[in-house]
């Protein structure tokens, strides 16, 4: 089977992050920016950093409505919070302009946990990842608030203020996170996605 290839959205955010978790999953990471680069990969990470300035620049970058349609025809994703934002049907207390990619049939809250002097620190388990919980990172991030039709919700927060809300979600061949696993070096995460990258292909 040939190598797999996985873009990275490099417009703004974690890009090298996931490139290096990617590296370690035995798949070929790319950063990605242009139009006809999106054509050339299999499967699609948009990373955390700031949705709306993320959603600018794919339309400077003319990259929004090619993604929008590698999506729609079945290309596999994974977004980590402002990638999930980016992956959301709906957002709640973004800016009027913003735009999303869509894919994932849920409602997130933008920035839900707070500002940046609010990020924090703690366990989730993740339906699908073995071993113990997740060690997950939370930045300025986002929350589901509510999902529809076959959205499995795979991670619940499960301690704290914000007990109970949903933080990692997967609808068919896409997958969202509100945290930020590409900052931990756990790897658990990532090998879930490429999973699926990896069944889409077979």
């Amino acid at each position: 089977m040939r190598d797999l290839v996985v873009g990275v959205l490099a417009l703004q955010g974690d890009v090298r992050e996931h490139l290096a978790a990617l590296a370690e999953c035995d798949v070929i990471g790319r950063p990605v920016r242009r139009p006809e680069e999106i054509a050339e990969i299999d499967a699609l990470v948009i990373p955390g950093g700031e949705s709306t300035t993320m959603s600018k620049l794919a339309l400077a970058f003319e990259v929004y409505e090619p993604v929008r349609r590698r999506l729609a025809e079945g290309m596999p994703a994974y977004g980590s919070c402002a990638g999930m934002i980016m992956l959301a049907d709906e957002v709640l207390d973004g800016r009027p302009d913003q735009k999303t990619f869509g894919g994932i049939g849920m409602t997130v809250r933008r920035n839900a946990f707070g500002r940046q002097v609010d990020s924090f620190e703690a366990p989730v388990d993740i339906a699908g990842v073995e071993g113990e919980p997740v060690h997950a990172i939370f930045i300025r991030a986002p929350w589901v608030e509510s999902v529809t039709g076959d959205v499995e919700v795979l991670g619940r927060v499960t301690a704290g203020p914000a007990t109970g809300r949903m933080v990692a979600v997967r609808q068919g061949n896409l997958l969202a996170t509100s945290f930020h696993p590409e900052l931990t070096g756990d790897l658990r995460v990532h090998r879930l996605f490429v999973d699926m990258v990896r069944d889409q292909a077979s």
